[in-house]
């Protein structure tokens, strides 16, 4: 599992020129599932992202997480965080999990998310628009255990 996570002051996304998604100061986290991804998996990069102390305290030092500031998540499916460009110029998706085992990974992560901080989403395989105000910019890749 890979995620990219964004700070942010606000985002959201829409499908269909729909807003399906958003959220107010707190994070933007884009995430991808390859094979071997499981329940231990998505609970590991959860917690990590719920205690990523990225947001300032005080005295202006990232030292604060998303749940020491009561923000809100907005969490969308990323395939292609998984591209592979090592041959050619372009982007191998082979690495990334498709189809219905994905999108119960990624659900799962929501709801874990969801636990903790509220959590809105995007549309598992749609075509969406992603629209971000960017605090710092402050943007982190975590990668599960083992990849």
């Amino acid at each position: 599992m890979r995620v990219l996570v964004s700070r942010v002051n606000h985002a959201k996304v829409t499908v269909d020129d729909k807003k399906v998604g958003s959220c107010q100061k707190g994070l933007l986290i884009l995430s991808c599932f390859t094979e071997g991804d499981d329940k231990s998996s998505i609970q590991y990069i959860a917690k990590k992202c719920l205690n990523l102390r990225i947001f300032e305290d005080e005295n202006g030092i990232m030292n604060k997480s998303i749940l020491d500031i009561g923000g809100e998540i907005l969490s969308i499916s990323q395939f292609t965080l998984y591209a592979d460009t090592s041959k050619g110029n372009r982007p191998s998706y082979i690495k990334a999990l498709n189809g219905q085992s994905a999108k119960t990974l990624y659900d799962e992560f929501n709801m874990e998310l969801n636990k903790s901080i509220h959590t809105e989403t995007g549309v598992f395989g749609a075509d969406m628009k992603i629209l971000a105000e960017q605090d710092g910019p402050v943007n982190i890749i975590i990668n599960s255990k083992g990849d």
